[in-house]
């Protein structure tokens, strides 16, 4: 019994620390909070981090964001939420087709450090990744 409730308890230790946790913001360091208003002049963040980056939710001419950061305050992606009608025709049919009678929750476009464009739409509590051109990537638990 007791080697179980160690088990147990191991287990739920392991995934609370993968999943992203809400952080002060006087704990996130001053290079990210530099660089998240230079990037985003005058928005104020939520963050939190996750595998030792940070996210910082906001919102940017009316628009829920996001935008992912290095612990040396590099940029490597940033995420706007869009109608899900905004998504590319050919994801809207992809999901018709492999996730029959399912719906879609929300939508975002993630921009990249490099510039690359993917799409995300989250069906069934899971997020979906696309290419700009609307060819499925990957599939994550969200």
């Amino acid at each position: 019994m007791k080697k179980t409730l160690v088990l147990f308890m191991a287990i739920v230790a392991i995934s609370l620390s993968l999943q992203a946790q809400k952080i002060n913001d006087a704990k996130v360091p001053a290079v990210i909070k530099l660089s998240f208003a230079k990037q985003y002049p005058g928005s104020t963040a939520k963050w939190e981090k996750e595998d030792g980056r940070y996210e910082a939710n906001f919102k940017s001419n009316g628009n829920n964001m996001s935008a992912l950061f290095d612990v040396n305050g590099m940029l490597l992606e940033s995420e706007i939420d869009i109608k899900k009608s905004d998504l590319p025709t050919v994801i809207i049919s992809y999901i018709k087709e492999h996730y029959k009678g399912s719906v879609i929750k929300e939508a975002a476009k993630i921009t990249k450090a490099d510039g690359t464009v993917n799409y995300e739409a989250e069906v069934n509590h899971k997020d979906l990744i696309f290419d700009v051109n609307g060819k499925f990537i990957k599939e994550h638990k969200d």
